[in-house]
């Protein structure tokens, strides 16, 4: 290589690694899953990469495909961290031994309530249930969005409503424990047996019914806000509506893996997901989580959850609860 050739390449490098395209020298990589829309873990992580210089390679799975994974992987773990989704997936996994105790650095900032006691996870955005019901649909049939979980009984709403499956979403197993909060366990079942009878489908993803509600193909359904609102601010004609009973709300999660291969940058990663910068970032980047953190503003007033009934659920009672939960869902709702 002539020296000419060689000062072009170096002063390309210089660029790339200047405009964060290629990781600085000794940043080193890391391996994530992330249960988090493909489409928001993308920005994140270039986020992260562009603060760190680390490289992220990371795949995307539901959380029951998450959660089966990294236990399998246990004897040799192919991630080195998890970023969203629920946090008792998280818990479920504590148990099963496949996460790595750490307080991160930033967790001071972050209510105990949403933090595991024992440090294995940490809550970086929280995601209440809502109804998205197509206004097309509404319209048609001559109704108002519901405003109860009885009203997803009516008659009119049979063979119309997409949600998902509690075999790997965890969309449906917090659908799960808002009923039995609400209504006790064996009522909440009866419950579902009689939703069942106007469900559609169950998707494997808790976003999986979104754009069939929002296209016309399902009336209804039920969802995290994350994902009702994203297709809403694609402008599909949809409503979002909250039962008077009230909703409880997912805790989105990170946590680092026990045996990570690439602990160093593991450490740095869950230290960045909780900070201030992480939670502006979900702001600014209009990424539909409701920040853990106490010192960021939520500007979008579709976030505003002042008037929602709010359901408190235990993570340790969800974690505990949700094997149990889902075979009786699998035995007595859909068998």
């Amino acid at each position: 290589m002539s020296f000419n050739l060689l000062r072009v390449s170096s002063l390309l490098l210089l660029v790339l690694c200047l405009a964060g395209a290629v990781p600085a020298a000794g940043a080193g990589e890391l391996n994530a899953y992330t249960i988090m829309p493909e489409k928001y873990a993308s920005q994140v992580f270039e986020a992260f990469t562009a603060a760190t210089g680390i490289k992220v390679n990371f795949m995307r799975f539901s959380s029951g495909e998450a959660l089966a994974r990294v236990v399998a992987e246990k004897g040799n773990p192919q991630a080195d961290v998890i970023l969203g989704g629920p946090a008792d997936t998280y818990e479920a996994g504590v148990k099963e031994g496949v996460f790595e105790a750490r307080k991160p650095a930033n967790a001071d900032g972050i209510p105990a309530k949403y933090r595991s006691p024992e440090d294995y996870w940490t809550g970086v955005g929280i995601i209440p249930l809502v109804f998205l019901t197509n206004t097309d649909f509404l319209k048609e049939k001559g109704l108002e969005a519901p405003r109860s979980w009885e009203d997803l009984l009516n008659p009119a709403y049979k063979n119309g409503l997409q949600m998902a499956d509690a075999r790997t979403s965890g969309t449906a197993t917090e659908r799960i424990y808002s009923l039995v909060k609400i209504m006790g366990e064996d009522k909440a079942f009866e419950y579902q047996r009689k939703l069942h009878q106007n469900v559609q489908m169950y998707t494997k993803s808790g976003a999986g019914g979104a754009l069939p509600v929002a296209s016309g193909q399902a009336a209804s359904g039920i969802f995290y806000v994350v994902d009702a609102l994203d297709i809403q601010q694609q402008g599909y004609p949809v409503v979002l509506s909250y039962p008077s009973e009230g909703v409880s709300y997912g805790v989105e999660a990170v946590g680092m893996l026990k045996g990570a291969k690439h602990p160093e940058e593991a450490a740095k990663f869950v230290d960045w997901a909780t900070s201030k910068d992480f939670a502006q970032l979900l702001v600014d980047k209009k990424i539909n989580y409701i920040p853990t953190r106490t010192d960021v503003t939520v500007d979008n007033p579709a976030l505003d959850v002042s008037k929602v009934v709010l359901i408190e659920t235990d993570v340790a009672w969800k974690g505990a609860s949700r094997k149990g939960f889902v075979d009786r869902w699998i035995n007595e709702v859909i068998k």
